[in-house]
């Protein structure tokens, strides 16, 4: 974000609210409008608010207060558009009123629908694992009356302790448990404070106007600089809340928490403590709370007390651990090697896991950039017969490293298109200046529906110049548009971030992803293939677009060592062929096609035999994910044995042994 519309924000904020210059800010109702015009002056479409704004913000705020429709009523939700009728003008009024009356509505209700879940889990329950029922919100209406929402309830609570029988649970300690989930839903509603309130209207707001705007309270925004920047301060775990307590669901290899051989995954952390502090209890407190007591500065003590299971009882351990700074590896771009033998030649295959595009934007910060251009100069020095770039997981992050990694892989040439809410300046051209190649060899990039933005911006720039062959789902996510994250106040976010859409983006053949993604040139089947998964499925996506194509010349490389050669259509067609074949006879993709199909068949219905089926199977799967979290080998090993790898590599030795990479190769050298 240009330092203009920092400044811009630091006005509109600053220049009625002194009280920004107390030590600890917290959220107030009349910091609210400011913040709203800090979206609005930067947003790609929108610049006032209007009544079809409003009408947007009451619907995203009404779905954040009950995401599910288990506890509002229709008359209740009637109610809160009421209180919110003209709440824009309210709320510049210092008036923050209706939304703390909505908040009462729906602790009313979640209190009675607590106390019909104590009524029906009484002595005389009996669980009927032949219950049906849609859960899907998008697929049914807000219940009419009690009776209707209580009828909804009974079958959802059959689902609830499904869950918990299914992990070989007796039914009483199901109950338990499930009414303990009741209690800690009804706890978290009747201790909002104020400030979450605000920020669940200003997440209203920004997602009213499309669905990648956001406002990032203090906390979401310390988590967003850390996922962009791989690194932290902390004991190195993840944590998870289940039935009230803080669980170990990972240990970060050589993290201080793994380091010490102290403490185990599925330890519960039941008290904290600060260096010479007191120890406090922290059962039933809100998962985030925990972890903010957890992290801090390096070098820094933490004191936890855990329960771990021992044989049929618990053993409860005090334990110290000093903070250090943890390097979140298993999100950074990693190179594998491996050998295949075709028709008697062995070839040198490099498999790219790229899983996210980071950038700590501090000085001497690490970059995916940088990294994926150290991986890629390995790969060559290593004279490896190709390369396939594993987007399939990655959701996007940082444009800047989208670019020079697109660039990677051609001449000099532009990459990508910007726009702007002023129609008048034209789109912001971003470009690759260096006219090295850093790999000219063959290069397959897998993509999935979850594959979105910067990947979007990679793959399909490559595609538009025929450098890559695209492998993976029919259509990546369709995410088209570019974010800028803004702290408030600026460079400390200690009210929070805003996160908001200031332009589309367009690859280099003038094509906008914004719904349509990137197209397979293979496509095979994915875990992932729904039509519910993609941005044209959001609330409020923008529309589509597209420009004249902008590709460079000098971005082709036709001769020397950095020569590479463009995919030629009848080569597309050879590689789909090919591919087709394997994968008709697959088993595991036949099991991903027939899971689909199940989905599409039973629509949005659950039915709960299948839901225990599953549960189990899925558990198994996680205990044998936690069995190899921490031998890198055995990782790396469970990862090449992914369908969707072997077959984008499959599909990459086709093209080796079509384009002739021999000369390539040998150009290489």
């Amino acid at each position: 974000m240009a330092l203009r519309s920092k400044l811009l924000l630091a006005f509109l904020l600053l220049g009625s609210a002194p009280a920004f210059a107390q030590k600890e800010l917290e959220l107030q109702c009349r910091y609210i409008t400011h913040i709203e015009q800090g979206f609005l002056s930067q947003h790609v479409t929108y610049a006032k608010r209007d009544q079809a704004l409003q009408d947007r913000v009451v619907d995203q705020y009404v779905k954040q207060l009950d995401p599910t429709k288990v506890y509002l009523l229709k008359s209740d939700v009637d109610e809160i558009k009421k209180l919110m009728a003209k709440i824009f003008d309210k709320i510049e009024k210092k008036d923050c009123a209706p939304l703390k009356e909505a908040q009462a509505i729906l602790a009313k209700r979640i209190t009675e629908r607590t106390d019909f879940a104590k009524k029906f889990l009484g002595k005389d329950y009996k669980f009927d694992p032949k219950t049906e029922f849609v859960f899907d919100p998008s697929k049914k209406a807000q219940p009419l009356n009690t009776a209707e929402a209580e009828e909804f309830l009974k079958k959802y609570i059959h689902f609830q302790v499904s869950n918990y029988l299914a992990t070989d649970m007796k039914l009483d300690e199901a109950k338990t448990n499930v009414l303990k989930s009741w209690d800690r839903a009804l706890k978290r509603v009747t201790e909002t404070k104020e400030e979450d309130l605000f920020s669940t209207y200003l997440e209203a707001f920004a997602h009213g106007m499309d669905p990648h705007s956001d406002f990032m309270p203090r906390d979401n925004n310390e988590d967003f600089k850390i996922s962009m920047s791989l690194s932290l301060q902390g004991i190195g775990a993840t944590l998870s809340s289940t039935d009230g307590f803080t669980v170990v669901e990972d240990l970060v290899p050589g993290g201080p928490a793994a380091r010490s051989g102290l403490i185990q995954t599925q330890d519960k952390i039941i008290a904290v403590g600060q260096d010479k502090g007191p120890m406090e209890n922290v059962i039933e407190m809100d998962l985030r709370d925990v972890v903010k007591k957890i992290r801090g500065k390096k070098g820094t003590k933490v004191h936890l007390t855990i329960l771990r299971k021992k044989g049929d009882g618990k053993d409860r351990q005090d334990i110290t651990l000093v903070r250090d700074q943890i390097k979140l590896e298993d999100q950074a771009a990693s190179l594998a090697v491996i050998e295949k033998d075709v028709n008697g030649v062995k070839k040198k295959i490099g498999v790219l896991n790229f899983p996210s595009f980071y950038s700590d934007a501090r000085r001497g910060g690490r970059s995916s950039a940088a990294d994926v251009k150290k991986l890629v100069t390995e790969a060559r020095a290593k004279k490896l017969d190709g390369l396939m770039m594993d987007l399939s997981t990655n959701g996007g992050g940082s444009l800047d490293d989208a670019v020079k990694i697109a660039g990677l892989f051609f001449g000099k040439g532009n990459v990508v298109k910007q726009s702007s809410r002023d129609d008048s300046r034209g789109e912001i051209t971003l470009a690759d200046t260096d006219s090295a190649v850093d790999w000219p060899g063959p290069l397959v990039i897998l993509t999935s529906r979850v594959s979105a933005s910067a990947s979007e911006i990679v793959a399909g720039t490559l595609k538009d110049y025929k450098r890559a062959v695209i492998v993976g789902s029919d259509h990546t996510f369709g995410k088209g548009t570019v974010q800028s994250v803004i702290e408030i106040p600026p460079s400390s976010g200690e009210l929070g971030a805003l996160k908001v859409t200031v332009g589309m983006f367009y690859t280099a053949g003038g094509n906008s992803t914004q719904h349509r993604g990137v197209s397979a040139d293979v496509v095979i089947p994915g875990a992932f293939d729904s039509d519910e998964v993609g941005e044209k499925s959001l609330d409020y996506s923008l529309p589509p677009s597209t420009i004249p194509a902008f590709l460079t010349s000098d971005a082709y490389v036709r001769s020397g060592p950095d020569a590479w050669q463009e995919i030629k259509p009848d080569v597309l067609k050879t590689l789909a062929d090919k591919s087709r074949q394997r994968v008709e006879k697959n088993d595991e993709f036949k099991k991903i096609v027939e899971e689909l199909n199940k989905a599409k068949e039973n629509g949005k219905i659950i039915r709960l035999s299948e839901v225990m089926k599953d549960k189990g199977k899925k558990d198994k799967e996680k205990e044998k994910a936690r069995a190899t979290r921490y031998n890198k080998e055995e990782r790396d090993k469970e990862y090449l044995k992914r369908p969707d790898i072997q077959e984008a590599v499959a599909v990459l030795l086709d093209l080796i042994q079509l384009e002739g990479s021999g000369k390539v190769a040998q150009q290489n050298k």
